[in-house]
């Protein structure tokens, strides 16, 4: 038996909160301008999985080099890669490079979420919200802000990701009403700013929320009046999850498996003019692409010093264990690194590897790498 709508809280509230507190971000168009396809795109995927602090500086950084999608496509694969390198999730960078190509050859971005998600590496989720902020599409992009927010408005107890479908139908149902039509960008980024900063994961502040409502009584505006429908009826309603009292419980998730523990080992290179030895990893699978330090491959049983030195970039050499282990965690496993460190005079790199300068190499390695230079304590320049 299908579930019955739920009633959703007037998106015009939402908008003028919105309007008054919205985050000021260095991705976001903030009225000045037409917002431009690329910096959408390029904010979106850069905040898949990475943090708006982290992103914030990286953002600026990246269109410094590539400014436009023209650039970025014209760009080595090879530069694109590091210059992502920190952000994690190494597959977006390889994707953005494809979809930048694809974008120039049919020229330019295509308008509509549908017409998106046919590209390179872009979602439903991505392409909605492309086609939301960018192009002014009734459509509503449902990120991990959007779900908690729908989540408790309705009380949504089937955990994620289960829900996920659920969320996103009642989501797009603000379209129906005329004021979220209208400003379908904006819109998208009051749902987000709503979940950042008030419907936040843990103790949400429920007190500060657009939508609040009073003893289940009419919704209320900033000044206190109750806000009425176009009928000039008081709207009533609420929270569901905060009238229950399980706001901060919701939305609940499928217990994640633990992860499985692999072990590396690796071998720091470096010479007296200070450059490491580098190589570069295949083009595809986990960090495809990326540069690395030498090393065995990642595996489910520790390294003996005996068995890791046989897999030395440079044999013969008085390779020292350096003390402690660094750790990352992926997405579906959990890493353990021991590292080998030697120098020599001169780096003669073997063949399909690369001495760089120590600063320039630590800017062009993943933070996974970046952690075995913490672990020799070596300074990134």
């Amino acid at each position: 038996m299908p579930l019955p709508e739920p009633q959703l809280p007037p998106s015009a509230l939402l908008l003028a909160w919105y309007d008054r507190h919205r985050r000021t971000l260095p991705f976001r168009n903030m009225g000045l301008a037409a917002p431009d396809p690329y910096r959408v795109w390029l904010s979106e995927v850069m905040l898949q999985q990475t943090t708006v602090a982290a992103v914030g500086p990286r953002f600026d950084r990246f269109l410094a080099r590539f400014p436009d999608v023209a650039t970025l496509a014209a760009a080595p694969e090879a530069a694109v890669m590091e210059e992502w390198a920190g952000l994690g999730y190494y597959a977006r960078a390889r994707n953005l490079h494809a979809c930048a190509r694809a974008v120039v050859a049919r020229g330019g971005f295509p308008r509509s979420a549908a017409a998106l998600r046919e590209l390179p590496g872009i979602g439903a989720y991505t392409a909605a919200a492309i086609a939301a902020i960018a192009f002014d599409e009734a459509v509503v992009p449902a990120d991990g802000n959007v779900e908690r927010v729908v989540a408790r408005l309705i009380a949504e107890e089937t955990p994620l990701p289960a829900a996920k479908p659920r969320l996103a139908a009642v989501a797009q149902g603000f379209m129906a009403e005329p004021a979220a039509r209208a400003r379908p960008g904006d819109f998208a980024q009051a749902l987000f700013d709503l979940g950042a900063t008030i419907c936040t994961p843990k103790a949400p502040a429920c007190a500060l929320c657009p939508w609040r409502t009073e003893g289940g009584g009419p919704w209320r505006t900033e000044d206190g009046g109750p806000w009425r429908t176009e009928g000039g009826d008081p709207w009533r309603g609420g929270c569901l999850a905060q009238a229950r009292g399980i706001q901060a419980e919701l939305p609940r998730k499928t217990p994640k498996r633990a992860r499985p523990l692999r072990h590396g080992a690796h071998f720091l290179l470096t010479d007296a003019a200070g450059q490491v030895l580098l190589r570069r990893r295949p083009p595809s699978g986990l960090l495809g692409g990326m540069l690395e330090i030498p090393g065995a491959a990642w595996r489910e049983t520790p390294w003996t010093t005996a068995e890791a030195l046989d897999h030395a970039p440079v044999p013969g050499l008085d390779w020292v264990r350096v003390p402690g282990l660094a750790r990352h965690g992926f997405t579906h496993f959990e890493l353990a690194m021991v590292l080998y460190a030697a120098s020599v005079p001169r780096l003669d790199p073997p063949a399909g590897m690369e001495a760089r300068p120590l600063a320039e190499a630590a800017a062009g390695l993943p933070t996974v790498m970046r952690k075995l230079l913490d672990l020799a304590a070596v300074p990134p320049g």
